[in-house]
């Protein structure tokens, strides 16, 4: 066998037709640009702040730019701090450094990989302005938690939801917590697009007509009527046209990702690795199968031999990428997130693996643990 980490194309041709004609509709009206009036745009709005529970959708070019326009139309500038946790994508931290203000780190849960509650107090100053929770993985952060500290200390709270769609608390689904959210729908997360596209929301009124102003260069509902200096960060109209036909399956391909999630745990129990788990009360939404071992690399070569794809989320901390050197941060300083680049490892996940490829996988992740390789 040949497994992928994930598929694409086969989730393309499991929906061909419904794909093929969304995007031949775009074509249809030239309806390229994401501006303030595209039809396939404002639709694919519409739906998803309606699938999230929240009053505002605004689309954007990319996970990043959702980051960044949202900080910024929370106030966040130069000479802020703003609490990220100490594993994520570089997304998360860069977004705040190109605001002008500073990413602090917080180490993560040693058990559910996300920002670390009680560690967080701690790195609170009188800078301090806004906190970044990550959904790391599809496992929502503890957000009761977080949102108890940010209104103690009156903080702002943006959830970080780039590899969540769908995932929930006692019910909640992520997003509806803090004050605003930021989607990524790169090609390869749950819900994804052909390219890069992204999404803010929130149920601020206020919040949402400034992300709108900035990602259309400033303009407010009409086209050169510019109140402030912007940018230009649009979601495409064919991408928006992917995502509306994508979102009515999201719920039935979290389910499968879930099942394939307890399918690989039954086979896997009981083998010398560390498996995810979900927190009671929490649904995991399983963006990524994510096992934790000693021996990664010989295991990374024993799959790769029998043709079984496996990638590396995320092989350097953010604290210790070259990016940082400047803030001199040791592995002391994060243990948990020290320990765990060097153990992390992500096998096949997508909702259209088979039976037979996660028993393949189940099986030579066995062998690899009995013939100790």
């Amino acid at each position: 066998m040949n497994i992928p980490l994930v598929d694409l194309h086969r989730q393309y041709q499991q929906h061909k037709q419904a794909l093929d004609e969304a995007i031949g509709g775009v074509i249809a009206k030239s309806a390229f640009i994401g501006n303030l009036n595209n039809p396939f745009v404002k639709a694919f709005e519409a739906d998803f702040a309606v699938f999230v529970g929240l009053k505002h959708c605004i689309a954007c070019g990319n996970g990043t730019d959702s980051i960044e326009i949202l900080l910024k139309s929370m106030g966040i500038g130069a000479g802020d701090e703003v609490i990220v946790p100490a594993i994520s994508w570089i997304a998360t931290s860069e977004a705040v450094s190109n605001m002008g203000a500073v990413p602090i780190f917080v180490d993560v849960d040693p058990d559910h990989y996300c920002i670390d509650p009680t560690l967080i107090e701690s790195k609170i100053t009188e800078r301090t302005r806004a906190i970044i929770p990550v959904h790391l993985y599809g496992h929502p952060a503890d957000m009761p938690a977080i949102l108890q500290i940010a209104d103690k200390h009156g903080l702002q709270v943006l959830e970080d939801c780039a590899q969540a769609h769908g995932a929930e608390i006692d019910g909640q689904q992520v997003g509806t917590f803090g004050h605003a959210a930021s989607f990524s729908f790169f090609p390869g997360k749950n819900l994804g697009a052909f390219g890069d596209a992204g999404g803010m929301l929130t149920n601020d009124d206020q919040i949402a007509q400034k992300a709108r102003m900035i990602a259309q260069h400033g303009q407010s509902g009409q086209k050169h009527t510019h109140l402030i200096e912007g940018r230009n960060s649009r979601m495409d109209g064919i991408h928006a046209a992917v995502l509306s036909v994508k979102l009515p399956l999201l719920r039935q391909w979290t389910a499968q990702r879930i099942a394939h999630a307890y399918s690989y745990s039954d086979l896997l129990s009981g083998l010398a690795m560390v498996l995810p788990q979900a927190k009671s009360g929490y649904k995991h939404v399983f963006h990524l199968y994510v096992i934790r071992t000693s021996r990664r690399e010989a295991l990374i070569a024993h799959l790769k031999a029998h043709g079984i794809s496996t990638t590396i989320q995320y092989p350097t901390a953010l604290p210790f990428l070259d990016a940082y050197q400047h803030l001199r941060h040791k592995t002391t300083d994060f243990p948990v997130a020290a320990r765990l680049q060097h153990e992390v490892i992500s096998i096949p996940m997508f909702p259209e693996l088979t039976e037979e490829e996660i028993g393949y996988i189940g099986k030579n992740l066995k062998l690899f643990n009995q013939e100790k390789i």
